[in-house]
């Protein structure tokens, strides 16, 4: 349940029932110059990120070699840390950003159609469908999944069980939230005990393989992998922000978004299509990354305020800047291992989580 609240600049906004309505500290900031904040936040991590490692560059050299192959020139430096910072370096560190930017906004648009607080885009059984089907390729060879290699195989995986929470989400040819998150769940227990009867079926060294890749690594990126999810989270994010007036209408409940003339089906529809995808390719090309959707979402409402046209497009730059700095501590915390992202990103959000729910009485005593 929700109650609305009017601000003095006419913006209407949602809050949880019960739960008194308090400004966000940078609710009053204009959005250009948040986004323009986060966004040199964000080329100052990614050129840190790409300095550092068992090879160090100077962030001036680092500098340097993005500049210089940006406008075509050659870099003035060593070439072999140009070959480090341009072939491998930049690639993982722009792959986690995309990965957070899409990861923030889907949990952003799910929190909103169902109704639900700790909505990410795993509910949808997007990640175990997706695990399914890089596993398959791992673990019984690219024949076993009609030829497609790991990250196709992923994606079909994904949208597979997509359509199969869609069609199980559905009440009397509507969808329903509540059935909505019970079919994600239910598909989600149900692609996790195929993946785990696939890793029985493997050697013991494909084990280390699947099992770095189910919690979350962008160590193997490479540029061809982000042109398909730079598009995709560009694309995607910009269409979601489009519909971002109707998300603000929907948290107050469907019987008041469909007086205002807003389509809740068509929405939930289209909204769901589109998260979907997003997830998809992420997880195709970085495997299931948690927390991020869950974790995000409500950092930026707490400190930027809950109107969806300023909450989307600051959630995709704080998210980015998010698992830019996960992926980072995972590279250096335990030199010369190389940690999960998952198991910092649930290290961070399940404590944030415990502290969400002794906050905000809606949550605690629902």
């Amino acid at each position: 349940m929700t109650t609305l609240s009017r601000s003095t600049n006419g913006r209407v906004s949602a809050a949880p029932k019960g739960h008194a309505t308090r400004p966000a500290p940078l609710h009053g900031a204009p959005l250009p110059l948040c986004l323009l904040v986060l966004g040199v936040l964000l080329v100052v991590l990614i050129l840190v990120a790409a300095a550092v490692g068992s090879v160090p560059v100077s962030i001036g050299d680092t500098g340097r070699i993005v500049w210089a192959h940006l406008t075509g020139a050659t870099p003035a430096v060593d070439p072999a840390h140009d070959q480090i910072v341009w072939t491998f370096r930049i690639p993982r560190v722009l792959l986690a950003a995309l990965c957070g930017a899409g990861l923030a906004v889907a949990g952003v648009v799910l929190q909103a159609l169902v109704a639900n607080p700790l909505a990410d885009p795993f509910i949808l059984g997007v990640s175990a469908g997706g695990s399914v089907g890089a596993v398959t390729v791992m673990a019984l060879g690219a024949g076993a999944a009609g030829g497609l290699g790991v990250s196709g195989a992923a994606f079909v995986g994904a949208m597979l069980a997509v359509a199969l929470v869609f069609t199980l989400g559905q009440q009397h040819g509507r969808l329903n939230p509540v059935r909505l998150v019970l079919a994600g769940v239910a598909i989600s227990y149900v692609f996790t005990s195929i993946t785990s009867l696939l890793q029985l079926q493997t050697t013991p060294n494909n084990m280390r393989q699947i099992m770095f890749w189910l919690l979350g690594s962008v160590a193997g990126a490479r540029w061809e992998q982000l042109q398909v999810a730079g598009v995709v989270v560009l694309a995607v994010t910009v269409l979601l922000t489009m519909y971002a007036r109707q998300f603000n209408a929907l948290v107050t409940g469907d019987e008041s978004a469909t007086a205002l003339g807003i389509d809740v089906k068509r929405l939930r529809i289209v909204s769901i299509v589109l998260t979907s995808l997003l997830a998809g390719v992420l997880i195709a090309v970085a495997g299931g990354i948690g927390f991020v959707g869950l974790m995000v979402p409500h950092l930026v409402r707490l400190a930027f305020g809950v109107d969806h046209r300023r909450v989307l497009p600051l959630a995709a730059l704080v998210g980015a800047v998010y698992l830019v700095v996960v992926d980072l501590l995972c590279r250096t915390v335990d030199p010369p291992n190389e940690l999960p992202l998952n198991i910092l990103t649930a290290l961070f959000g399940a404590p944030f989580f415990i502290w969400l729910m002794r906050r905000d009485r809606s949550l605690s005593h629902s």
